[in-house]
């Protein structure tokens, strides 16, 4: 399927969408009981602490995320490795609300933030008619980490400390990606493309959008109403996975045993989604990726039982399937690849405060004593209303061409 670069280019970006799960709140989430344990705070509170951490790394992302457009791949590769490796070892070190504020700031910024910024950003500039297929192979990487990291973490929990943990992944980190990074990385260059038989391929001709112009553009904010839905309502039920479990009586390990299916269906659409984007487009698909996170809404407003769990989460897990794709592949369709770094990192950078809202808000609805089928219902209308918003607009988000 793919040439021998461009087989390094999807490599690279499966191993930085797998290392950015340590950033990522299903993952943090799994040692939210923890660390609340440890510095004795209230859901509410640690929900505050994350959203204002969270608010604060996507600021700085849309500054650093555009040097990408700037810097060799490799040498931002190398920074973005460093920052994360720190970053881990910082985490293992929380020992007050202060600690914790810099260490989930840390995390988000250079895991969810900085390391998919840079996988997708360099795969969405390297390849052109393969992109879907490329992107959905590239987040392959995130959704094998969903699959094998709650259950593992869970147990290595019952073994020793959390904070053991966070070391343990600051010294793979570091060890693991630079070398990788240099290997795969090093032939790359701002002007590197996929090979294409293609000669008169049509999206050279596509109109290259600056981010203040792309800023002017009414589609964009329709489109990203759609594109953050999946990030702030995924991340709250991740980070308060443990009060949905306690609220619905799943018992312990069934969110944990219910990310499997999870990632097992993120696959399987992240597969299929890179064949049907290639074929039909990103734009087309766009209006179907949040139906299923609709629905998963449903299942948590009217269903209880322990199955519901694996249905629930399941039903998530096809929408961030389609979301990681067209979460990438729909900017450059639209708006080119030649200022892409600047733009994804604006589109990161919302995709990150997103998540700090729902944070926020599951928290601060969970303490004023909202049940969790009322902060459900909350979340199925504004999934609606943008599904709405997008279905009259979706003839027009054809690029435009010069």
């Amino acid at each position: 399927m793919f040439k021998s670069l461009s087989l390094k280019v999807i490599i690279f970006g499966f191993i930085f969408t797998f290392f950015s799960s340590f950033g990522q709140s299903f993952f943090l989430g799994l040692f939210n009981s923890s660390i609340r344990d440890t510095l004795s705070i209230t859901q509410g509170q640690f929900g505050s602490i994350y959203a204002s951490a969270t608010l604060l790394s996507s600021f700085l992302l849309i500054w650093v995320g555009k040097k990408i457009d700037d810097i060799n791949i490799f040498k931002f590769a190398f920074f973005v490795t460093l920052l994360l490796s720190f970053s881990c070892f910082f985490f293992s070190k929380i020992s007050s609300i202060v600690f914790l504020f810099i260490a989930i700031f840390l995390m988000r910024f250079s895991g969810q933030g900085m390391m998919s910024h840079t996988a997708t950003t360099t795969i969405s500039r390297y390849f052109t008619k393969s992109r879907g297929k490329a992107l959905s192979t590239c987040w392959f990487g995130l959704s094998t980490a969903e699959f094998i990291l709650p259950v593992f973490i869970v147990y290595l929990l019952t073994v020793t400390t959390w904070q053991n943990v966070w070391v343990s992944i600051s010294i793979l980190v570091m060890i693991f990606l630079p070398i990788t990074s240099f290997y795969l990385t090093r032939n790359l260059d701002f002007d590197s493309r996929e090979q294409t038989e293609d000669k008169d391929y049509k999206e050279k001709n596509i109109k290259q959008w600056k981010r203040i112009e792309v800023l002017k553009d009414y589609r964009f904010y329709i489109v990203c109403l759609n594109m953050l839905a999946m990030p702030w309502i995924a991340t709250g039920v991740f980070v308060f996975q443990s009060f949905i479990a306690e609220s619905k009586e799943w018992g312990t390990f069934v969110i944990a045993q219910s990310f499997m299916v999870y990632a097992i269906l993120s696959v399987i659409t992240l597969l299929g989604s890179g064949f049907l984007i290639d074929r039909f487009t990103s734009r087309k698909l766009l209006i179907f990726m949040n139906i299923p996170l609709l629905l998963s809404a449903l299942v948590l407003i009217f269903l209880n039982i322990q199955i519901s769990a694996y249905v629930f989460l399941g039903l998530i897990g096809i929408s961030n399937g389609l979301a990681n794709v067209l979460g990438s592949s729909t900017w450059a369709e639209i708006y080119g690849v030649k200022y892409i770094g600047s733009i994804k990192a604006l589109t990161t950078a919302l995709m990150v405060f997103s998540t700090a809202f729902g944070t926020a808000l599951f928290g601060l609805l969970i303490d004023k004593g909202y049940s969790i089928e009322q902060i459900a219902l909350i979340s199925f209308i504004y999934i609606f209303v943008s599904i709405i918003f997008l279905f009259f607009i979706r003839n027009k988000l054809n690029p435009h061409y010069v």
